[in-house]
């Protein structure tokens, strides 16, 4: 427990510092919310807690932004980001398989979408723009198209 608090307290530093940059400016919590995921990799309840009280902005607001942009994260996310593509083109060329597969690779139990080591978390996407590929996966920003469910295991390889 002062493990954590300690963190937390930690993490009050960051997040004044974060603020004293933007503190005054009109449209500050976007850019306020964009550095601190930035810094701690995803938005948890405690720093949005900082933001809330540093910004004087009531938490419910703060929570109506981070929830209705997807850009921000309010759980820990791995490593790295596995996007799975589930466009039409995707979709009917086996999509579900490859989810499928990269759930069975990476041990990933019903309702889970990180790896319990946060190397990996999986992401569906409706669309990633490459067609011409499919079915396609993005893990960072490198592309994998033409997939089937035995080139997975050696594609999630490179990023172990």
């Amino acid at each position: 427990m002062k493990k954590k608090k300690k963190q937390i307290q930690k993490d009050s530093v960051k997040i004044r510092e974060i603020v004293s940059k933007y503190r005054g400016e009109s449209g500050a919590l976007m850019p306020v919310l964009q550095a601190a995921q930035e810094a701690f990799g995803y938005l948890p309840e405690h720093v949005l807690q900082a933001i809330s009280k540093e910004l004087k902005i009531p938490l419910s607001n703060i929570y109506g932004v981070v929830t209705f942009y997807a850009q921000f994260h309010l759980k820990r996310r791995g490593k790295n980001i596995v996007r799975c593509c589930l466009g039409t083109a995707c979709y009917v060329k086996g999509a579900k398989e490859i989810i499928g597969s990269i759930k069975s690779e990476l041990k990933l139990k019903p309702g889970e979408d990180t790896t319990p080591d946060y190397r990996f978390t999986l992401e569906i996407a409706r669309c990633i723009g490459t067609c011409f590929l499919a079915p396609v996966i993005m893990i960072n920003n490198d592309y994998y198209g033409n997939l089937s469910t035995n080139k997975v295991p050696g594609v999630l390889s490179l990023y172990r």
